[in-house]
């Protein structure tokens, strides 16, 4: 069963090489998807409240993270998200470079929903991307964004 709504999939990368492969993985996948990009964890946060330039976006229904970021690093975006009550259902998915043992266990701790190391083989990252695209469109059931709750 192909699903009829995209999938709003805000990736938060700081790596141009990384973000094009996603967005290589993405384009390929025949599931309908919505990406959007911010290279820093203040912008991730300020997109995901709405703040500045990004009053107008709807929320994402999956975030894609990476830890080591500028500005404010994975960990604190991951803390933040899920401490707020108006952010805390969606699902966090750490996609990062650390296979550091403390580093899954820190991100669990943090409520993590998934952790990927990306590959370092191309066609392994784009594989991955896909999978990670696949399950969350036909297998995971997500919560309505707060966005689409208005029109119901």
């Amino acid at each position: 069963m192909i699903p009829t709504r995209e999938l709003h999939i805000l990736l938060v990368e700081d790596n141009p090489a990384d973000v094009c492969l996603v967005k290589e993985a993405f384009k390929e996948c025949p599931l309908r998807n919505k990406l959007s990009v911010v290279e820093d964890g203040e912008q991730a946060i300020d997109f995901l409240r709405r703040k500045g330039k990004f009053q107008a976006v709807s929320l994402p229904d999956v975030v894609l993270l990476d830890l080591n970021l500028p500005r404010k690093d994975g960990r604190e975006v991951l803390n933040e998200i899920k401490n707020d009550s108006m952010l805390s259902e969606i699902p966090i998915i750490v996609l990062t470079t650390s296979d550091a043992e403390a580093d899954v266990h820190h991100a669990y701790k943090l409520h993590a929903n998934c952790y990927l190391t990306k590959p370092i083989d191309i066609g392994q990252f784009l594989r991955k991307v896909r999978a990670f695209e696949e399950f969350w469109m036909t297998f995971a059931r997500l919560p309505k964004r707060s966005d689409q709750l208005l029109s119901v």
